[in-house]
């Protein structure tokens, strides 16, 4: 597969000099609200979730080769208060917070107000969509109509583009997916999605290291997105600890991933500090896991790059470019 040189070059930019991908993530809104206070969501202020993500972003993004943040309580407040490097990579998420529908027949949307221009124009070096799928949801077909949407988007403006799907059970008496049928559907959902233009697909582990501890089972079975795929993949922390993050990454890098995109594994143990309290916890503790985290990925992860042809640059080639 050919990349967009405007791609290729942001992409670049949210790198590290190893051509991987240790990207923060701190882009949740209505879930860390419900974090933050738990009996009433509701009540977390404009201001004071602000403050919080600014407070994350300025002492981890030095960290970090790229941020997702969003439009909402991040991007713009980051950028303007100067938290976020010059030489690190921003990507703006672009979906609204949650998704409509029953939760078994799950539909996503773009935010009301903004778009991806929005997002270029501000200063972002991507951009990011999450949808919630099934193979067989009867909105699957809605869902990859608005990521083939995006990704045409972003490849007339030159902007990577990461895919972050989220599987979700279909069946109103079984909420949730057996191990068995997890390990399955996800290396279908990145069959059916990497192929629609998608750049970078941000995927949680797909084995359930509860009921299946053992790890030459989730080597394998990151193997077989790693196969499945058709571009590269990096691993979210879907908010486990830690220790447990850091073993999935160790694997998951192991069989073929280009990073990460962690957030609540790194950070989460923030929620509820005071300024205080999260300023040591931050500097003694997040700081060294996201440093860890970068080690073990440069150490071990496959370059994006290597899921994409070198560009063929010949004289005058600028005369039919975007023609």
């Amino acid at each position: 597969m050919l990349l967009d040189i405007g791609k290729r070059r942001r992409l670049m930019e949210c790198s590290t000099t190893q051509g991987v991908l240790t990207i923060l993530a701190l882009d949740q809104r209505n879930s860390l609200k419900k974090s933050m206070r738990p009996k009433n969501p509701e009540k977390v202020s404009y201001r004071e979730l602000v403050g919080f993500k600014h407070h994350i972003i300025s002492k981890l993004a030095p960290q970090a080769s790229a941020v997702l943040l969003d439009p909402e309580y991040g991007v713009a407040q980051n950028i303007t208060q100067h938290a976020i490097p010059g030489t690190t990579g921003v990507i703006v998420a672009l979906e609204e917070s949650g998704y409509y529908g029953d939760p078994h027949a799950r539909k996503s949307a773009i935010l009301d107000g903004w778009t991806i221009e929005k997002a270029i124009k501000i200063g972002s070096t991507g951009v990011k969509l999450l949808i919630y799928y099934h193979p067989r949801s009867k909105f699957a077909g809605q869902q990859r109509d608005l990521v083939a949407e995006v990704a045409g988007k972003c490849s007339t403006l030159g902007t990577p583009f990461f895919l972050e799907p989220l599987l979700h059970s279909i069946d109103p008496e079984k909420p949730k997916l057996s191990p068995d049928e997890r390990r399955e559907l996800m290396v279908t959902m990145v069959e059916e999605l990497s192929v629609l233009g998608v750049d970078v697909m941000k995927l949680e582990f797909p084995i359930d290291v509860q009921s299946q501890p053992e790890e030459t089972i989730h080597f394998d079975a990151c193997s077989e997105i790693t196969k499945a795929s058709k571009v590269p993949w990096v691993l979210l922390s879907a908010g486990v600890d830690f220790d447990v993050y850091l073993r999935q990454v160790i694997v998951a890098c192991s069989a073929g991933a280009s990073g990460i995109m962690a957030g609540r594994a790194i950070w989460k143990e923030a929620i509820g500090l005071n300024y205080s309290g999260r300023e040591l916890f931050l500097n003694d503790i997040a700081i060294p896991r996201l440093m860890k985290l970068r080690s073990i990925v440069d150490g071990l992860a496959k370059t994006w790059d290597s899921y994409y042809q070198s560009n063929t640059i010949s004289e005058g080639w600028y005369l039919n470019y975007l023609q």
